[in-house]
């Protein structure tokens, strides 16, 4: 038997839950929006899932380009190391159509993977811009990887020499630097290739030779390996997420549930952040055109939308994640009792 047999069979019979893949994320151009989003009148951060409070979505304006690469066909084992067992990246089955709001979203990151059984996607986000944000979870460790446009990284070095000098290694074979921070977590800057700059930072107990270990498993795959190993939740077709989303909750006149391919490819909780303000922010417009021309019934079918969104089932589900629901809830709120703060387009995301 050669070795790619041999590690042919080995796949097949792998356990398939252990698939590896990225983790937390944060953008540009639309984390800036999130920020403007996540500013309510508490303070809350209420656009991002709480797993992304801690990350940084400082000094960003705009994201381009692509990490473009592919590993072989057949599956790379790599030591002992971090465990043992099959690498967890697969060869995508060719029978497989993904939708090309998600090839299209998988072309423009830098599908980066973690070649090392036992490694998961804790989250998605901003595949629908120019940038992103992925993480990476094994037990109590999370790498999140974070991709920005090549201007950027002047700054983004600059930054990290603050907390102590930068130590070189390398990423699928291209070069880094590592720094420490004050609290002990890892940031990892690739240097730009392809007009992008990608930044992985630790979370959890690291020690360097955790990172190290880590490091020398991360490989760069095509978009189908990389939808591959994705949760099929995320990958799924938009229009049959969203009618899951939806299922319950009132569409306000003229709603286009095309427009949510926009949302492209994310976490449950990204995806329902998309869908709902899209929803909200509808309401709240034909509300506003209501009230203008005096149509009472008009008013109270937005009014009894949005004071109904206090049992949509989506957002009491990301209820308990992040803070968007409660401040969804406010806003709706507002527009059951009569008034509607000034900021709410950014509150809501609303454009």
């Amino acid at each position: 038997m050669t070795t790619g047999e041999r590690v042919d069979r080995l796949v097949r019979d792998a356990d398939p839950g252990g698939l590896g893949v990225m983790g937390d994320f944060g953008g540009v151009k639309q984390a800036l929006l999130v920020e403007i989003m996540s500013e309510s009148s508490s303070g809350r951060l209420v656009g991002v899932s709480r797993r992304f409070r801690m990350s940084r979505y400082a000094g960003l304006v705009a994201a381009a380009a692509v990490l473009v690469a592919v590993v072989p066909a057949s599956m790379v084992l790599r030591g002992q190391s971090e465990g043992g067992g099959v690498s967890p990246i697969v060869t995508a089955d060719a029978g497989v159509v993904y939708s090309p709001a998600a090839m299209a979203a998988a072309e423009r990151s830098p599908r980066l993977l973690i070649d090392r059984a036992g490694w998961t996607v804790a989250g998605l986000y901003g595949f629908a811009e120019e940038h992103g944000a992925v993480s990476f979870r094994r037990g109590g460790r999370e790498l999140e990887v974070n991709w920005y446009p090549a201007y950027v990284y002047a700054d983004r070095y600059a930054g990290q020499r603050v907390d102590g000098p930068a130590r070189s290694v390398r990423v699928d074979g291209w070069p880094a630097d590592v720094f420490q921070g004050l609290s002990g977590d890892f940031t990892v800057l690739v240097r730009p290739r392809d007009n992008v700059v990608v930044e992985m930072k630790t979370s959890g107990k690291w020690s360097r030779k955790d990172l190290d270990r880590v490091l020398a498993d991360v490989v760069r795959v095509d978009a189908r390996t990389w939808l591959a190993v994705l949760p099929a939740e995320m990958v799924m077709p938009v229009r049959e997420r969203a009618a899951k989303v939806l299922a319950d909750v009132p569409l306000p006149p003229g709603f286009d549930v095309a427009a949510l391919e926009e949302i492209g490819v994310s976490d449950s909780y990204q995806f329902g952040v998309g869908v709902t303000s899209r929803v909200g922010c509808g309401w709240i417009a034909e509300w506003q055109q209501a009230r203008a021309v005096g149509d009472e019934a008009g008013v109270r079918r937005a009014v009894d939308a949005l004071r109904g969104s206090h049992g949509w089932r989506v957002l009491r589900d990301m209820d308990g994640a992040g803070d968007w629901p409660e401040v969804f809830w406010e806003y709706a709120d507002e527009v059951a009792a009569g008034t509607l703060r000034a900021g709410y387009s950014e509150g809501l995301g609303c454009r």
